[in-house]
């Protein structure tokens, strides 16, 4: 009798499976936002959880107005819901887009931020949330 106690060894997955599934998400979140006025109340959206314990806006806070806008062809209304994220997410998708053709080739990549480049967002985060609440 096999001792039912042992540990089988797991097949390491492919590198493609974490960014296909962030995309796969992505694009399922971004089918149900086109079809979803965040703008109107009464929706079925996820609340930010940083403005319900503060009540302060955060740094995303606008964020998926921003795409509904985007999405309808409002590139005006996407920049004033939120013009940091607007600015940020070239580079965002440039990431996805190089972390699923990595892992389509078979290899792990993660991006590797140098403290200075740490700094600099974190130090942008901070502005845009002081900016946005007191603006």
């Amino acid at each position: 009798m096999a001792d039912s106690g042992a540990a089988r060894p797991v097949a390491p997955r492919h590198p493609a499976t974490a960014p296909l599934a962030v995309l796969t998400a992505g694009v399922a979140g971004a089918g149900y936002l086109y079809v979803t006025d965040p703008h109107e109340p009464g929706h079925v959206l996820p609340r930010c959880p940083f403005r319900l314990v503060t009540g302060l806006l955060c740094p995303a806070c606008g964020g998926t107005r921003m795409v509904y806008d985007l999405m309808h062809g409002h590139v005006g209304a996407a920049w004033l819901d939120n013009r940091v994220m607007l600015l940020a997410s070239p580079f965002a998708l440039a990431l996805l887009a190089r972390w699923i053709t990595e892992g389509l080739r078979g290899r792990r990549w993660r991006p590797v931020l140098k403290p200075r480049a740490q700094a600099l967002v974190l130090l942008t985060a901070v502005s845009w949330t002081v900016l946005r609440n007191v603006l």
